[in-house]
């Protein structure tokens, strides 16, 4: 096992992601979104390729890994409206620029239905299997996130989405049920509990975002926690995927400071993001010490 983080929430500058990664000892970043000079902020798979020429050289120098792209494919920002042509165009752009950096998995999702949604349209698994697929066929593992999407409507949606798109693997993030209504039950739906997708979901796990969350009925939201201090069962996931035999990466996204869909959240300096993120990592490490882990986290000799 190893750890990492998910980079934008270290910081949105390239250089505020390398100097956390390295101020916490750790080899690897899961690559989302990021600012490079001379460039707007977009997605990894998304900037210019002379911007992504500059990444891979600052990352090479700093000796940092992309374990994971935390790709913005069908995710919750996109609908099942939407050409397909352009997920398609999304794929294509990331799949040589995860074989130049030796990265194994991206995350994707699968759309996000309408507020009264229960079902996953036929198109959705179509599309979810082709965009597998096409991963696969490269040689990359495509995983799939429980979030604001078709498959993250409950642990049953996502086992339907799992059997119908073969070779599709899944991230598990343990603050998503907390926000996230649970579509298999009769309405008014309840908020999923994260330690039942947990257990029905674990056996097609390969990746885990950290991230832990208390709901706030006040603010019909939630808050954001340290791990292990909200309602995610941090300390239960981790243990029982111990006991698992997990030896995937623990990602960390701290959500504290920004969120990364947020466009209203106003605190984005990279030294607020950057102090934040670091506290997050050095808390999970000692929460994996206080299991009496025997790994080294953040480093791949530690698998």
């Amino acid at each position: 096992m190893l750890l990492t983080g998910i980079g934008d929430e270290a910081a949105n500058s390239l250089e505020g992601q390398l100097q956390a990664t390295k101020e916490l000892n750790w080899q690897y970043l899961e690559m989302r979104g990021l600012e490079v000079p001379g460039f707007i902020k977009a997605n990894f798979h998304d900037i210019p390729e002379a911007a992504f020429d500059f990444t891979v050289r600052q990352l090479e120098s700093a000796g940092v890994d992309v374990y994971c792209f935390g790709s913005t494919i069908m995710n919750w920002a996109k609908r099942l409206e939407d050409p397909f042509e352009q997920t398609l165009a999304e794929v294509r752009r990331a799949i040589p620029r995860m074989a130049r950096l030796s990265t194994k998995y991206v995350r994707i999702m699968s759309f996000k239905p309408g507020d009264d949604e229960y079902k996953i349209p036929t198109e959705v698994f179509r599309r979810v299997k082709d965009v597998t697929n096409m991963f696969l066929d490269a040689g990359l593992q495509p995983v799939h996130e429980n979030c604001m999407n078709y498959g993250g409507m409950s642990w049953q949606h996502a086992l339907e989405l799992l059997d119908k798109c073969p070779g599709l693997k899944w991230v598990f993030d343990t603050a998503n049920p907390i926000f996230n209504p649970d579509r298999s039950k009769p309405k008014p739906w309840p908020k999923q509990d994260p330690w039942e997708f947990w257990t029905q979901l674990s056996s097609h796990v390969v990746h885990i975002h950290v991230k832990d969350a208390t709901w706030n009925p006040a603010k019909n939201d939630a808050d954001y926690n340290w791990p292990g201090e909200g309602q995610g069962r941090v300390r239960d996931i981790l243990k029982d995927s111990l006991a698992q035999g997990y030896d995937g990466a623990l990602s960390i996204e701290p959500h504290m400071v920004v969120v990364f869909h947020d466009s209203q959240s106003k605190a984005t300096a990279d030294a607020a993001l950057r102090k934040n993120y670091i506290e997050y990592g050095r808390r999970l490490g000692k929460l994996l010490q206080e299991m009496n882990t025997p790994e080294l986290p953040g480093k791949e000799s530690s698998s």
